[in-house]
């Protein structure tokens, strides 16, 4: 017992040592080292973070197309890329822009049985390829869900919500195709990547 005793005490002491060492360690490496210099300015870094934002606020200010829809709505797409997969992405926001609280409609998810069981979506859109003579419809998953942002429900006025919609990709040398979604005007808009 007498053995046990001295090797758990033992395996304490060098616990408690190590302990020691570590936040001897760890304050060393605070940086406040007490010579009362100020630290590096980082602000080469805050510029170049202020001027992506700059950048991507600018690619929401100039979308690629803006779409009125019923109701006061109002679908802003500010991207269309293509992925290494085959994809095709297309983002936007939809807002609001009446005066009073609107139901998205049930229309913009399309009218094929598969999707109208997985509730409000914008599973109804369409991209047309005029030149390749080719209408894309939203992807779906295994279950037979939309990509495309589902469970849209009532939005008050002035809200807006950031919504995708997955295809698959154009040919590459498609550059732009004509973007349908029911209830909302047509717009045709360019292909990235």
């Amino acid at each position: 017992m007498r053995i046990r005793f001295t090797a758990n005490a033992r395996r304490g002491a060098v616990a408690l040592s190590l302990a020691a060492v570590v936040a001897l360690g760890v304050s060393g490496c605070g940086g406040g080292g007490g010579d009362g210099k100020k630290p590096e300015s980082t602000a080469p870094a805050s510029k170049e973070a202020d001027s992506e934002k700059g950048a991507q606020q600018g690619q929401a200010e100039d979308p690629l197309a803006e779409l009125k829809g019923q109701d006061g709505l109002l679908l802003r797409i500010t991207s269309a890329e293509r992925d290494a997969g085959g994809f095709l992405t297309v983002s936007g926001d939809l807002k609001n822009d009446g005066a009073k609280s609107v139901m998205v409609p049930a229309a913009l998810r399309g009218d094929e049985t598969e999707i109208i069981r997985h509730g409000r979506s914008l599973g109804g859109a369409t991209l047309v390829d005029s030149a390749g003579k080719k209408r894309y419809y939203v992807l779906r998953d295994t279950d037979g869900r939309p990509l495309t942002t589902s469970d849209l429900g009532s939005m008050k006025p002035g809200e807006s919500v950031p919504v995708f919609m997955q295809f698959p990709s154009p040919p590459a040398n498609t550059t732009e195709v004509t973007f349908q979604l029911p209830t909302f005007a047509s717009a045709t808009i360019s292909i990235s990547g």
